[in-house]
C-alpha cells in the first residue's frame, strides 16, 4: 500500500479515538493537524473552546504556541547569518552594547540557540507566569541579564533559557535594524502567507483566541487563564498560531524547500548541541526526540492554559501539530498516539499480509464488553484490535488475521492474550455486526448497543 493511503487510514481512525479521549481523560479542547509533503491530511478540532458558554473549538481558533516561538527566533538567525548580518559565533554584547560590562555579555550567539550559555532560565522574579505581574519590557529583560543572567558558565550543561532567547529577540533587533516583531512578520510570517500566525498577543483578534484554562490539580472545576503580552520575552514564548498553519510552517523545514533558509542552514538547525536525555536533545532552536524509533525535529510549548507541540519526520515529509487549551492539555500524548497509529499504518513487517478495505470494512467497528471498549480498526490493509481508553493504543494493538466471512485469527497477540483463537462475528440482515465472540468465548457487541446495567449481579446456578 503506497504511504499516502496507509498514512489516510491511520487519520480516517484517529477522530474516534480523539473524540473518545476527550470525554474520557477529559481535556478541554484540542487542534489536530497533519501534512505530508505539502499536503493538508487532517485538521481537525475537539471539545471546546469557551467552557463557560461552551462554544465548540474550530480549526480556526487561534492558540498561544509558547517556545514554538524559539523555532521562529533560530530560523531567524540563521536568516540573519546567511545575509551576513550576524555571525553564530558573534558575543552578544556586539549587537546588545548594554552587555558590554555583564558576564552574560560575551556568551555567544550560538550558545544562546542552543541553551548552552548558563544562563538563567526565567529571571528571579517569574511570577509573570502565573499572570501575577506583566512579562519584562527590554529594560527590565536587560537589568535581569545583568544582575542574574549567570548561573553556569557557558558550555557547561544543558541550561534552557526563556531569558537567553528573548535576548536573541534583542541581538535580530540590533542585526536587522527593525524591531523583533517586524522581522519575523516580513521574513517568515508573510513569507509563508501564514495569516492566522503572529510574534504575540493580537488584542484586536481576542474573540478569535480559544480561551486557556487551569489543571485539575487544584479542583475538578477549571479557571480560565486570560491572555496576555510578552513583550520583550516574543522571541522566547510570545507566538500564537493555528495547528493548520504550524503544521504548515515547518513543512519549510524540509530539505528542498528555500522559502525560509538554505538547506545548510536547516541543517545546522537541526544538528545535536546537547544530547539532554536518551531521548531528548536540542539543536538550534529545534527539539529533537524519537518516537517510536523514528526521530523528529519540532518544538512544544507550555503558556499559561496552552500547552502545544509540533513534529516533523523529515524522511516522510510529514508534520503535525497538536494544540491544546489547559494546563494538562495533553498535545504531546494525543501527538504520540497519532504518529504511533501512523506507524503501525505503515508496518511492513505485519503478520498478515495487507488486504483492500472492502474486504476488512465488514469487521471494522468499536464493541463493548463489561471490561471496555475495544475497537477494530483497518490500518495500512490491516486489521487491529485496541484500545481508544489508552494513552497510546497503538502501543498494546493486537492484529487479526481474516479466517472467513466471519472469523478473524488474533496473530499479533504476545500470549497472555488470546493468542492465535478466533473472534466469531454474527451479523445482522442488513450486514452490520449483531456481536462478536471474542477469545475465551467473550461476546462483543456494538458500543452503542451496550448498556451497563445498574448493579451487576453475580449469576445463579
Amino acid at each position: 500500500m503506497k504511504q499516502s493511503k496507509a498514512i489516510k487510514t491511520a487519520l480516517d481512525y484517529a477522530p474516534r479515538y480523539l473524540e473518545f479521549q476527550q470525554a474520557y481523560m477529559p481535556y478541554v479542547g484540542a487542534q489536530v493537524a497533519v501534512r505530508v509533503d505539502g499536503d493538508l491530511l487532517f485538521n481537525e478540532a475537539f471539545g471546546l473552546a469557551d467552557l463557560e458558554n461552551e462554544t465548540p473549538l474550530t480549526v480556526d481558533h487561534l492558540f498561544r504556541i509558547a517556545s514554538h516561538s524559539k523555532t521562529f527566533t533560530g530560523v531567524a538567525c540563521l536568516q540573519l547569518v546567511e545575509a551576513g548580518k550576524l555571525r553564530l559565533d558573534d558575543v552578544a554584547s556586539v549587537h546588545v552594547p548594554d552587555l558590554a560590562k555583564s558576564p552574560m555579555g560575551g556568551v555567544t550567539v550560538r550558545e544562546l540557540l542552543a541553551h548552552g550559555s548558563g544562563m538563567i532560565r526565567d529571571g528571579d522574579d517569574s511570577t509573570f507566569w502565573a499572570l501575577d505581574r506583566p512579562f519584562p519590557d527590554r529594560a527590565e529583560l536587560i537589568k535581569t541579564i545583568k544582575k542574574h543572567g549567570k548561573v553556569l558558565s557557558p558550555n557547561e550543561h544543558f541550561k534552557y533559557s526563556n531569558i537567553g532567547y528573548s535576548l536573541l529577540g534583542l541581538i535580530v533587533e540590533a542585526a536587522s535594524g527593525v524591531p523583533y516583531r517586524e522581522y519575523v512578520t516580513t521574513n517568515i510570517v508573510d513569507r509563508l502567507k501564514l495569516t492566522d500566525t503572529g510574534p504575540d498577543l493580537d488584542m484586536d483578534r481576542i474573540d478569535d483566541y480559544a480561551k486557556g484554562y487551569t489543571n485539575r490539580a487544584h479542583s475538578p472545576d477549571r479557571i480560565e487563564i486570560e491572555h496576555i503580552d510578552t513583550f520583550a520575552e516574543s522571541a522566547a514564548t510570545g507566538f500564537y498560531s493555528t495547528a493548520s498553519e504550524l503544521s504548515s510552517y515547518f513543512q519549510a523545514h524540509l530539505d528542498g524547500d528555500d522559502r525560509l533558509l538554505s538547506d545548510d542552514s536547516k541543517r545546522r538547525m537541526r544538528q545535536v548541541q546537547w544530547t539532554v536525555t536518551d531521548d531528548s536533545s536540542y539543536g538550534l532552536g529545534l527539539s529533537i526526540n524519537p518516537v517510536n524509533g523514528r526521530t523528529y525535529y519540532g518544538h512544544s510549548g507550555g503558556y499559561p492554559g496552552h500547552i502545544t507541540i509540533s513534529k516533523l519526520d523529515l524522511e516522510r515529509k510529514l508534520s503535525i501539530s497538536v494544540l491544546s487549551n489547559a494546563n494538562d492539555g495533553p498535545a504531546g500524548t494525543l501527538c504520540t498516539a497519532i504518529l504511533c497509529l501512523i506507524d503501525l499504518a505503515l508496518n511492513e513487517h505485519g503478520t498478515t499480509e495487507p488486504r483492500k478495505p472492502k474486504d476488512l470494512e465488514r469487521f471494522a467497528g468499536r464493541f463493548a464488553t463489561l471490561w471496555g471498549i475495544t475497537d477494530v480498526v483497518n490500518l495500512g490493509g490491516r486489521l487491529y484490535a485496541l484500545s481508544p481508553t489508552l494513552g497510546n493504543p497503538a502501543a498494546e494493538a493486537v492484529e487479526l488475521e481474516v479466517v472467513s466471512d466471519t472469523e478473524l485469527k488474533v496473530v499479533g497477540d504476545k500470549g497472555f492474550g488470546g493468542y492465535h483463537e478466533l473472534m466469531r462475528y454474527t451479523f445482522r440482515k442488513d450486514g452490520r455486526v449483531r456481536q462478536i465472540r471474542g477469545a475465551g468465548g467473550s461476546i462483543l457487541v456494538p458500543a452503542e448497543e451496550f448498556k451497563l446495567p445498574e448493579k451487576v449481579l453475580r449469576p445463579s446456578r
